[in-house]
């Protein structure tokens, strides 16, 4: 199957947006966490670098998957490749 210049089209702006958001994941995972080890102060009885790594980052990873699924549910219907409620 040859694929059309519009395929490769949706296909380049799919690879362009995992890309950002594997970027995004990495900084949440590795860069932001390392640096939040030197926030010594306490937030409600625990190190602030514990909410930094336990929630903080739980919730970025949410934002990321919420935003994934919106965004390609629109570039597929954009581009015509949704499966629909065919009946």
């Amino acid at each position: 199957m040859q694929l059309t210049a519009r395929h490769v089209e949706y296909w380049h702006r799919n690879l362009r947006l995992t890309a950002v958001l594997l970027a995004i994941w990495f900084g949440v995972t590795f860069v932001l966490i390392y640096f939040a080890r030197s926030l010594t102060f306490n937030f409600f009885g625990w190190p602030f670098s514990f909410y930094i790594a336990a929630q903080g980052a739980l919730l970025v990873y949410l934002a990321i998957i919420i935003f994934y699924a919106r965004y390609m549910n629109r570039l597929d219907r954009e581009y015509d490749v949704h499966e629909g409620d065919e009946e």
